[in-house]
């Protein structure tokens, strides 16, 4: 029996399985000056070990996230996805372009925020969209919760001086 060649885009289960790797992607863009970068912004110092602390557990965390969409396929798995992925890449991909036209300057992790990050980020919320688990008000609510911590972290640190953690 011949295979039929599949037609369509991938779905969304399996082009979210992208997520750790553009993550990946992103913090080892960040990894050699970002300890550094951010240090000059904030009070407080972070330490390397704190950054791979921190990274290591929002890849974790990424990784639950897409298996319980993987195993579940409901209205909750997919709100959990926007809602990690608005703070995960969506805001932080903020964060970064605000901290470049801040700095009039690179920011580690402005490159994979601009070209992986936005443009994931965007697919996932009109995928989650068109695919009607959830209305649309419950996919913004979802990416307003997720965003709100990473934006109320950015903001302390690029107009405060300090941070959240």
């Amino acid at each position: 029996m011949a295979l039929r060649e599949r037609t369509g885009p991938p779905s969304f289960r399996v082009l979210l399985l992208a997520a750790p790797l553009i993550f990946v992607a992103h913090f080892m863009e960040e990894a050699p000056d970002f300890v550094a970068w951010f240090n000059a912004h904030v009070a407080r110092d972070i330490t390397p070990s704190l950054f791979w602390t921190v990274n290591y557990t929002a890849l974790a965390i990424t990784l639950v996230v897409v298996t319980l969409e993987w195993t579940s396929g409901t209205a909750a798995s997919i709100a959990l996805v926007v809602a990690w992925l608005s703070g995960l890449m969506f805001a932080n991909a903020l964060f970064h372009i605000v901290g470049a036209i801040i700095d009039r300057a690179y920011t580690p992790g402005l490159v994979t925020a601009l070209l992986l990050y936005l443009p994931f980020y965007s697919w996932v919320v009109l995928r989650a969209l068109q695919l009607r688990r959830l209305q649309p008000r419950g996919v913004a609510v979802a990416a307003l919760l997720g965003a709100t911590p990473m934006l109320a972290h950015g903001f302390l640190i690029l107009f405060r001086g300090s941070r959240l953690f």
